[in-house]
């Protein structure tokens, strides 16, 4: 995974056929966030490398009409890996751009659309957006015909350790698969649910930071299908829990200087960092239905289980949607704490860059800290505080999109038309569904 490796075409030629690569995976993400890829024989691999290979858009959720449908796979060569998991005829795969007949990138693509968000971050003078994300997931036993139960496979809590913590295998598993495919893996460790875990890897550019997320949800998938569980990312699965949440440290820098940085700061904290945060935090509610995109997501966003509900910011409490952890110099960045695993990365990292620009561009001025718990605070003093709460539903969230220019120009027309769609057909099936708890409450009262 490491993106330095600057491969040539004849460098993956020569890897795959020393390493016999019988079959390379070309992936793509779709607009829900869901990986698709095209396989492909090695006697393919150069005519993929040469950009000539094509796949059937239609076919893929929010892409395009069955009379435009041709598209092609434009592989970047640096995401080339092989997967560790497959000893028998070896798979590799290849992160690939999606490109319209015309040689344009295609519009709906989300890491075209990350790539664009980017672009301007350049035009400003930025040269990178750094991104640590923190995708949390849940780990539940299977049953014998290896469809995943609700039952936990542990009773750990935060930071445990075996016996207590039984998913430690596991995790072990997936660590050591991630460094055979070249993460950096800093930290590994339960969180404070029973069966939910977190596995935290070294910060990088946006894109590879996107492409690595990707890459770790196949992996703790394919790991925990090994160990006989079921890995989800779904943001809130059990009542009464903590939900999974994926925090986004990110940072901008001009060339190897961090823009957040400002020595004589009281917080170590530069105007353009705080200009940034200002952005995101105007913008949070436009862009909450990007990284929160589920009727799930918004279960998980309520007080009392560590996830933000408040739009808010301060250096050292955990309640409020922006943190400033206490590392300073070239690891000054802001913890956007409200994104959960289901969003697509690309798209999520898109908007809240686009945020913080607008931040940037309009000079906006950063409302005070906010250093008390704002859960045991009152209506009334929120307000007062100007604290707003974030959307508390996927339609609220929707409507909150398209009143906002700066969130819809960097999804662009084509995208955001079909995932509002989409979106929009999710909530209805939601609102339209009875459910469960609407019968134990009702049936037998009324």
């Amino acid at each position: 995974m490491s993106y330095n490796n600057n491969y040539s075409k004849e460098d993956i030629i020569r890897i795959a056929k020393e390493e016999n690569v019988r079959f390379i995976r070309l992936q793509f993400t779709d607009l829900m966030g869901s990986i698709k890829n095209v396989e492909i024989p090695y006697s393919q691999l150069e005519k993929a490398l040469d950009n000539k290979m094509m796949f059937d858009g239609s076919s893929i959720e929010g892409y395009v009409r069955i009379e435009e449908s041709d598209m092609y796979l434009y592989p970047d060569l640096d995401t080339w890996v092989i997967f560790p998991w497959v000893t028998e005829s070896k798979v590799a795969r290849l992160i690939c751009d999606i490109y319209m007949p015309d040689g344009k990138p295609f519009a709906g693509d989300p890491r075209a659309i990350l790539k664009n968000a980017l672009k301007q971050a350049e035009e400003m003078g930025f040269t990178a957006m750094n991104v640590g994300p923190e995708p949390e997931f849940f780990l539940f036993k299977t049953d014998e015909k290896g469809n995943p139960t609700t039952e936990l496979n542990d009773q750990g809590g935060y930071f445990d350790l075996a016996p207590m913590d039984l998913g430690e295998n596991c995790r072990r598993d997936i660590v050591l698969t991630l460094e055979e495919m070249g993460f950096e893996i800093e930290a590994s460790h339960h969180e404070v649910a029973p069966g939910q875990h977190e596995i935290d890897f070294k910060y990088a550019d946006a894109i590879k930071a996107a492409d690595q997320i990707q890459t770790f949800k196949l992996v703790v998938k394919t790991v925990a299908r090994q160990h006989g569980l079921h890995a989800t990312f779904m943001p809130k699965p059990l009542f009464g829990m903590n939900g999974s949440g994926m925090h986004c440290h990110q940072s901008l820098f001009k060339g190897d200087v961090n823009a957040f940085y400002e020595e004589n700061d009281k917080l170590g904290l530069s105007n353009v960092a705080r200009q940034y945060m200002a952005g995101v935090l105007r913008h949070a509610r436009s862009f909450a239905a990007i990284t929160n995109p589920t009727v799930n997501s918004y279960k998980r966003l309520v007080p009392g289980y560590e996830a933000p509900v408040y739009v808010a910011w301060s250096a050292s409490n955990r309640s409020p949607m922006i943190r400033i952890p206490a590392s300073r110099g070239l690891s000054t960045r802001v913890e956007v704490r409200n994104p959960d695993p289901a969003a697509n990365p690309y798209l999520a990292l898109a908007v809240m860059l686009a945020a913080g620009l607008d931040g940037i561009k309009n000079k906006m001025q950063l409302p005070p800290p906010t250093d008390r718990n704002i859960y045991v605070m009152t209506e009334e003093e929120r307000e007062s505080d100007g604290i707003p709460t974030l959307p508390l539903n996927l339609k609220q969230a929707l409507d909150e999109l398209l009143r906002n220019d700066v969130i819809c120009d960097t999804l662009g027309e084509h995208a955001l038309a079909h995932f509002y769609e989409l979106k929009e057909i999710e909530w209805d099936m939601y609102r339209t569904q009875v459910h469960q708890w609407e019968r134990d409450q009702y049936l037998s009262l009324y």
